[in-house]
């Protein structure tokens, strides 16, 4: 069988890296969107954490799809069109394809290469499947190809991505992705669940540092893209958990007194003063499903791990 696979960029229209700088840089407390931790060399980074022993998420959600995936197609049926948001090497989805039987799949990401990359792998796995790679940042727009089929949707949100929106942002994009899987659509998503905040310490501060390298590479990022007058080496990885606000933060610290300058603009550093890169929300079940209350959404099912570690949901739109 010949292999279908088209691609689509929408490459994002809001704010560019330059600008999100300028604005992070300047802003008390400084900070940069996570969205631009993916750059080519960070997807890479990024699947590397998924395989550190500290970072627990993707085996225990990568068990669960496997070992659950008849029960969830009894649930969605099969010959919906898969969409997902993030797909990054689209890992996950093998898991289920066999079972859910899609008509298409269409794989976002934000890092046009790699999404490439991985659906181009994909179709070799799997060349009976219409794979529609469309590159776009998926915070502001899910657009689905023309060439897309018609027919019933399930979105794909594993990997407990969510949790990188504030509560208020993720209703705004749940009730985006309602407006997407429309009249009969679906929602497969992974969330991460509070627990001890040693394993959560621990799962950001692997002791091979590739996440303190990921987060790290954004500021390499930075200087090759908008030449930055920028050292990475005098900042440094931290992460930790906010129990607070419930929550992992990340963060590049200053290791000193330092001026960064950009297009005119001067940024000052102190030592010991953060640019705050990333946050990583956790829900109990109850929170979770309080917080979809009201997009449209009505739960279906849903799966914890053992030990609670993890959760997986399905809902149907209202």
């Amino acid at each position: 069988m010949a292999k279908r696979i088209t691609f689509h960029d929408h490459k994002p229209k809001a704010l560019s890296l330059q600008e999100a700088v300028i604005q992070g840089f300047l802003g008390k407390p400084k900070s940069i969107p996570p969205k631009f931790f993916y750059d080519e060399r960070g997807s890479a980074l990024f699947a590397a954490i998924c395989e550190q022993p500290e970072y627990y998420p993707p085996d225990i959600e990568q068990a669960m799809l496997g070992r659950l995936a008849e029960e969830i197609a009894e649930l969605t049926g099969t010959g919906r069109v898969i969409f997902e948001p993030g797909a990054g090497s689209a890992a996950k989805i093998r898991l289920l394809l066999d079972a859910l039987k899609p008509t298409a799949y269409v794989p976002m990401d934000i890092s046009c290469e790699f999404l490439k990359e991985a659906a181009c792998a994909l179709v070799d796995e799997f060349p009976w499947l219409p794979v529609h790679a469309t590159c776009v940042d998926f915070t502001h727009s899910l657009p689905i190809p023309e060439s897309v089929p018609t027919g019933p949707r399930l979105a794909f949100f594993p990997g407990s991505s969510i949790g990188n929106f504030t509560p208020e942002t993720a209703c705004q994009f749940l009730a985006m992705v309602h407006d997407k899987i429309g009249r009969d659509g679906m929602l497969l998503i992974g969330v991460d669940t509070k627990k001890d905040p040693r394993i959560l310490d621990a799962a950001y501060n692997d002791a091979a540092g590739v996440t303190a390298a990921f987060n790290l590479n954004l500021l390499h990022r930075i200087r090759n893209e908008t030449g930055i007058e920028c050292n990475p080496q005098n900042f440094e990885h931290r992460a930790f958990y906010n129990g607070d606000q419930g929550r992992v933060e990340m963060h590049l610290v200053s290791r000193c007194r330092q001026t960064l300058r950009l297009n005119g603009y001067r940024f000052e550093f102190g030592e010991g003063e953060t640019v705050h890169t990333e946050n990583s929300y956790k829900y109990t079940p109850e929170e979770f499903i309080a917080l979809t209350a009201n997009v449209g959404l009505d739960l279906q099912q849903f799966w914890l791990c053992e030990q609670d570690l993890f959760a997986l949901y399905l809902f149907r739109s209202r």
